[in-house]
């Protein structure tokens, strides 16, 4: 297969499409409604039997959204809003599943997605100004693509010496087998002690005979307070839904918190003051924690002050001092996706939990009975990898993108992804990301992100058909500009200080570029004002 000769590799001719969108989560889900509404030819073609993207897939124990329920869903249709209930204040993978689900039915979309449906490569013709997929089940052709594949879809699986004699089954926290797994009995392994790891391992432990959890490198978490939704909050935001979304809209994380945000800096307040006002927003739970004053992500001495107030609230929680130190952070606090649970410390003060730190001495291999760290087997029946993804960029790569000239992108993002505005990338013509690297994405409320995107790039392709307009791509000046001007953004917060996934520092020989870019509202304002000034940055041909 040429990626330009017309003709799919099993020989058939190319299904043709004004738009093809690859991915059906939340991204492409929305990408579809609103085109096909908008009179395109639009087809999705997703990897999955079903929709859902990133809940799909993640079905581990625990999995649970970090965002509150009520804003963590479409805005698009008030009628939506009002129909859908939610039953908890942070909901489960089922739910938003079922929610997901429920989206996919009430505006026919499945008839549009085409499932099971794999990319192979993803190659631009010139001559005709269109793109050619290769899938696994045929050719498609396309005048745009729309990349709506997730910035969490590909798993990070660590390459450990002995992996393949261990004799008991392995999972990925971020693949779980869609029919669950029974850990009753067992001893059972997990691997990495990031988001999912600290969702899963109270639920773990809460089943298994023995669990033995390999840490690396700790994490703050709060506490989220999970419990059911009450309906008169419900009722509440259902009655003022449009004036909550837009003070969503206002906030650099995309969501409002229970409590204000704090004006105040953290390190000029006094002991008092300070104590009271974190145990409160330690009481109430989530994000609102990190708003308590304005400096958390901006000033050192502030930031390392929140982070001492919650490693003293480990050593109060857990009862083995040796223990709750080596489960103590020591660097900044928030600079990687702040962890939100259930239980996490307390599960470590269980007698059938041990803890093995692997900072200073790794993981030497897996072996047919177990893992083995320092010389020590530890023997375990099952082992789970809770080592995150190949965050953003990954799933991208993987599909052997290819676009003016031949140019692939991987070669084109060597030094790190480059793209402007997150929503395009030089020399790739008529190719829109959705919560692309260099767009506030994973540092939001995924939603509204989404549906800001997928509005922007809609209302694009309107406007290129109205004038006839045949391709769309981002100057390389614009797209050289974009870049600094996200690192130098990030360059005044905290968030480069960590080696995090946002920075591609958990995936072995990955640049590190941060990739998000902090701050919703302004990022909003620039894309509305690069479309009213002729898409000023892109070249129009």
């Amino acid at each position: 297969m040429s990626g330009t000769d017309g003709v799919s590799s099993n020989g058939n001719a190319p299904m043709v499409h004004d738009v093809v969108v690859v991915g059906a989560g939340f991204a492409g889900m929305y990408s579809l409604h609103k085109l096909r509404g908008l009179g395109f030819d639009v087809a999705v073609v997703e990897r999955a039997d079903g929709v859902g993207g990133t809940w799909y897939w993640n079905r581990y124990p625990g999995a649970r959204c970090d965002v509150e329920s009520m804003q963590y869903s479409y805005s698009f249709d008030p009628e939506l809003e009002q129909e859908w209930e939610w039953s908890e204040r942070y909901s489960g993978q089922p739910e938003i599943l079922r929610y997901a689900n429920h989206v996919a039915d009430r505006y026919d979309l499945r008839r549009d997605i085409h499932f099971e449906t794999t990319v192979e490569r993803v190659d631009w013709d010139d001559d005709a100004r269109h793109w050619h997929l290769q899938t696994d089940r045929g050719l498609y052709r396309a005048r745009f693509v729309v990349m709506a594949t997730g910035c969490l879809s590909t798993t990070n699986m660590p390459n450990f010496e002995g992996a393949e004699t261990f004799a008991g089954p392995t999972y990925h926290t971020g693949n779980w087998p869609h029919e669950g797994v029974d850990f009753s009995g067992l001893s059972v392994g997990v691997i990495g002690t990031g988001s999912s790891a600290v969702q899963a391992i109270p639920v773990i432990a809460a089943e298994c005979q023995e669990l033995t959890v390999f840490q690396r490198t700790p994490n703050y978490s709060v506490p989220a307070r999970n419990e059911p939704l009450d309906p008169g909050e419900q009722a509440r935001w259902k009655s003022n839904y449009r004036e909550m979304r837009a003070k969503m809209l206002e906030q650099n994380a995309a969501m409002v918190q229970r409590l204000p945000d704090g004006e105040e800096l953290a390190k000029e307040a006094d002991a008092a003051e300070f104590y009271d006002r974190m145990q409160q927003r330690w009481d109430v739970g989530g994000f609102t924690f990190y708003r308590a004053y304005s400096d958390i992500a901006l000033d050192a001495e502030s930031n390392d002050r929140v982070a001492q107030f919650v490693r003293d609230k480990i050593g109060e929680v857990v009862d083995d001092p040796d223990v709750a130190a080596k489960l103590t952070p020591h660097n900044t606090i928030a600079c990687k996706r702040p962890c939100l649970d259930t239980n996490y410390y307390e599960t470590f003060n269980l007698p059938h939990v041990q803890l093995v730190d692997v900072s200073d001495t790794p993981i030497e291999r897996i072996s047919q009975a177990g893992v083995v760290v320092d010389g020590r087997e530890y023997p375990v029946d099952a082992i789970v990898y809770a080592t995150g993804f190949d965050a953003m960029t990954g799933t991208l790569l993987r599909m052997n993108i290819t676009g003016r000239g031949g140019m692939r992108l991987a070669d084109h993002w060597d030094a790190g992804p480059r793209t402007y505005l997150g929503l395009g990338v030089a020399g790739f013509p008529n190719m829109f990301t959705v919560s692309g690297p260099g767009s506030p994405s994973v540092l939001t409320n995924m939603i509204p992100s989404i549906e800001q995107h997928v509005d922007w790039i809609s209302r694009c392709l309107v406007e290129l058909r109205e004038r006839g307009t045949a391709t769309i791509e981002p100057e390389p000046d614009a797209e050289a500009y974009w870049v600094d001007y996200v690192n130098a953004v990030a360059d005044l917060t905290l968030y480069p200080t960590c080696n995090s996934w946002y920075l591609g520092a958990n995936i072995p020989g990955k640049t590190r570029v941060f990739m998000p870019l902090p701050g919703f509202p302004p990022y909003v304002e620039v894309c509305e004002d690069v479309a009213s000034d002729n898409y000023r940055g892109f070249a129009l041909a």
